[in-house]
């Protein structure tokens, strides 16, 4: 049992890194909330002067904002639907006794380990380039003319690349929660004569229940903020056509030099981020509790 001394001597170690966490979170979001009730430009500086709500008025009522909501809200939910569905399948696959098994596993999961950057370059110019690409190359072969995914469809290719980033950190958290699925349960309902898909609807997908979640709640959190893929791929066009909160944010503070209303912005994806959290902790995170 800890003595009171012992918790003294435990706060007292550990207070250094409470207070410079602290220091390191609330020192950039006070001079974000201070520089969003500012009329600051950097092409025009000591101009600065305090405009109160203006900033968040501009940034809200930009079309360009609605467009930017609903980019991010479809970005997160096509990457959950890839990463849960595929992650779920992919579990199946690995939990098989099979040759090689911890090879397997090792390539499946690597791709979560590449930076962002990389894989949006190496997807960008390896695969979903039209003219050198190998889909370009594979549609050649079969004569369909080559998809320029990133002009026609870039939100759904920012998806694909986002998604497969994703895929392994899905596929570990459903492989272990499958791996402790009691296989007696299992052959049970194969000698009472269940099918394969009802073992797996009624017996496997409600023992993934608590896992999925898992996999949402840590997924959408980071999801919600995904910017380097766009910078690399599309730099959010054509027009807004790719464009999510947090390159909106950064196109109004460091492309149009505006930083009150990009600072604006970035409050209101801190706002808008929590309240998605809070939504889902309570919606989902009882399933935790089950």
């Amino acid at each position: 049992m800890a003595t009171d001394q012992s918790r003294t001597a435990a706060r007292f170690m550990i207070s250094p890194s409470v207070v410079l966490l602290l220091g390191w979170m609330i020192v950039p979001l006070s001079m974000t909330i201070w520089f969003s009730f500012q009329s600051y430009n950097l092409l025009s500086p000591g101009t600065e002067e305090f405009i109160g709500l203006l900033n968040y008025e501009f940034f809200v009522t930009d079309p360009a904002f609605f467009e930017a909501l609903g980019n991010t809200l479809l970005l997160v939910g096509g990457v959950l639907l890839i990463t849960i569905a595929g992650g779920t399948a992919l579990a199946l696959l690995l939990d098989q006794p099979v040759w090689g098994q911890g090879i397997v596993r090792i390539l499946v999961i690597a791709p979560f380990f590449v930076m962002p950057t990389v894989s949006a370059l190496v997807w960008k110019n390896m695969f979903m380039n039209p003219v050198n690409g190998l889909f370009a190359h594979a549609a050649k072969v079969v004569g369909l003319e080559p998809f320029d995914f990133f002009g026609q469809a870039p939100l759904f290719s920012i998806t694909l690349i986002v998604a497969w980033q994703w895929l392994p950190f899905a596929t570990l958290i459903l492989l272990t929660a499958l791996q402790s699925l009691d296989q007696d349960q299992l052959e049970a309902a194969e000698m009472d004569g269940a099918s394969v898909l009802n073992r797996f609807v009624f017996i496997v997908v409600p023992h993934l229940s608590r896992a999925i979640t898992v996999v949402i709640l840590i997924q959408t959190i980071f999801l919600l903020s995904i910017f380097a893929e766009i910078l690399v791929t599309t730099n959010g066009g054509p027009g807004y056509a790719s464009t999510n909160i947090t390159f909106l944010v950064y196109a109004q503070s460091l492309l149009q030099f505006d930083v009150g209303s990009g600072s604006a912005g970035g409050i209101i994806a801190v706002i808008l981020a929590n309240i998605v959290a809070i939504f889902l902790m309570r919606m989902i995170g009882k399933n935790l509790e089950a």
